[in-house]
């Protein structure tokens, strides 16, 4: 339902691909034993089921689709939603050879979400590549991910891939997601991770260690307790064609 959503959304805002030898168009279908974002548990520490379409047009322009299904919305009382999607564009381009630099925006939907302030939040963001190591801003037009007067909140994060041999890639993370308004202290907080990844005749099978240090009773499920933000490993597969 996910990967058909989104290639629905994207197929519908760019032309038809002549020809699946040179199509600009990609899909990716995943398993992972917990959804984390930036850190927090989207699914309840629960497996979750993900896919997404990605369309590349002329000049560095892209566009795309992701989703995942979810459940912190769910379990929050009086909210509706068990899936995330997410729309995107933007663009790519080089400032030297060495140096690129990607800029654009997103918006995360959660339909039939009833939540007040939404769940839904967009976000303007830019990123700046010098060989392996990224740093990345992402700033909240929009109240951010249910946060009340949360508007202008921002994650910055610095991220690198390695290839250690084998094919096996090693990707170490650090972020630091700030929340504005009156959740700002409890809402505040860093993550990190260490990713290990090895492609499989096509299927990306990854381990990551994921952790924070947020607020154990804001990022907590209201329905059993759980630390959503507690360090744990996520393992996950993914195929792309």
């Amino acid at each position: 339902m996910i990967l058909a959503l989104a290639t629905t959304l994207v197929l519908s805002a760019v032309p038809a691909v002549s020809s699946a030898q040179d199509s600009p168009l990609s899909f990716n279908v995943g398993l992972t034993t917990d959804y984390r974002y930036r850190g927090i548990s989207q699914s309840r520490l629960k497996p979750a089921l993900q896919g997404g379409v990605d369309y590349a047009l002329p000049a560095g322009f892209y566009v795309g689709a992701w989703g995942s299904t979810i459940k912190w919305i769910k379990d929050i009382p009086g909210g509706d939603a068990g899936v995330e999607i997410d729309i995107y564009g933007g663009y790519k381009g080089e400032i030297t050879k060495e140096l690129a630099y990607d800029v654009g925006v997103l918006t995360y939907q959660y339909p039939s979400n009833r939540l007040a302030p939404t769940a839904n939040t967009t976000e303007v963001y830019g990123a700046l590549s010098f060989g392996p190591a990224t740093l990345k801003l992402s700033h909240a037009l929009t109240n951010t991910f249910g946060n009340t007067d949360s508007k202008n909140s921002f994650y910055v994060d610095a991220s690198a891939s390695f290839d250690v041999g084998a094919g096996v890639s090693l990707t170490p993370h650090v972020g630091y997601q700030k929340i504005k308004g009156p959740n700002s202290g409890p809402g505040t907080y860093t993550d990190y991770s260490l990713t290990a990844a090895k492609d499989f005749s096509g299927f990306v099978v990854s381990a990551a260690v994921v952790g924070t240090d947020a607020d154990k009773n804001f990022y907590s499920s209201p329905v059993d307790g759980k630390e959503l933000g507690k360090a744990g490993l996520v393992l996950g597969v993914k195929k792309s064609f």
